[in-house]
């Protein structure tokens, strides 16, 4: 899709927070969490969307 907009996406583990985040750097504080890898990316996408 050509106008589609693409976004980097970090997901690590936090051991403070006993679950996966994953942060959306060009969108400043847009982060979502989740017990699982797809979980917090599924997360995240559905944020940006928003």
């Amino acid at each position: 899709m050509p106008n589609e907009i693409r976004y980097e996406i970090i997901l690590y583990w936090s051991k403070d927070d006993q679950s996966f985040i994953a942060e959306i750097p060009e969108l400043p504080g847009c982060a979502a969490d989740g017990t699982t890898y797809q979980e917090a990316l599924a997360k995240a996408e559905s944020v940006m969307s928003e």
